[in-house]
């Protein structure tokens, strides 16, 4: 399908602790954890979340009307992304509209459960991308995670 839209602005990164989000878990737990989003801020400034976002339009199963929804609500500047060091990813989480949406009176555009899954479902997929591609094209670090020595041998 895809779609023929200007790219917005990146998201200011947040500095929250990633365990806050329902839908992401990150790290082994300890309390010293660098998300290292200053970095990832500067790389989504330097390009990458105009890489990201033109290879999501590209191919987006959303229609125009829908796009217009999640812009209105400024939903791409909520995206939060991170480092997960115990994984060696970046991590994301995607905004989206919440469940409560018709109670809420959320946007008067909105009218379908079928909108409102497509819309969060893409988002999803736009963060993913932009995860995949600030990854594979702009980080250049290793992970530091060491596991435990004591860990089993599952070979």
């Amino acid at each position: 399908m895809g779609l023929e839209v200007e790219t917005p602005d990146p998201p200011e990164l947040s500095f929250v602790d990633p365990n806050e989000y329902e839908d992401a878990t990150v790290g082994d737990g300890s309390e010293d954890v660098d998300y290292r989003r200053e970095e990832l801020q500067e790389f989504l400034e330097d390009g990458a979340w105009e890489e990201s976002f033109q290879q999501w339009a590209e191919r987006a199963d959303l229609e125009r009307a829908a796009y217009e929804i999640a812009r209105d609500l400024e939903l791409f500047s909520e995206f939060d992304f991170f480092w997960d060091d115990f994984a060696d990813r970046v991590g994301y989480h995607a905004p989206g509209i919440p469940e409560d949406w018709r109670e809420r009176s959320y946007h008067p555009e909105l009218d379908s459960w079928g909108t409102v899954s497509g819309i969060n479902a893409e988002l999803t997929e736009l963060g993913q991308i932009v995860s995949t591609v600030l990854k594979e094209e702009y980080i250049d670090w290793e992970a530091d995670y060491e596991p435990p020595e004591d860990l089993p041998d599952f070979e």
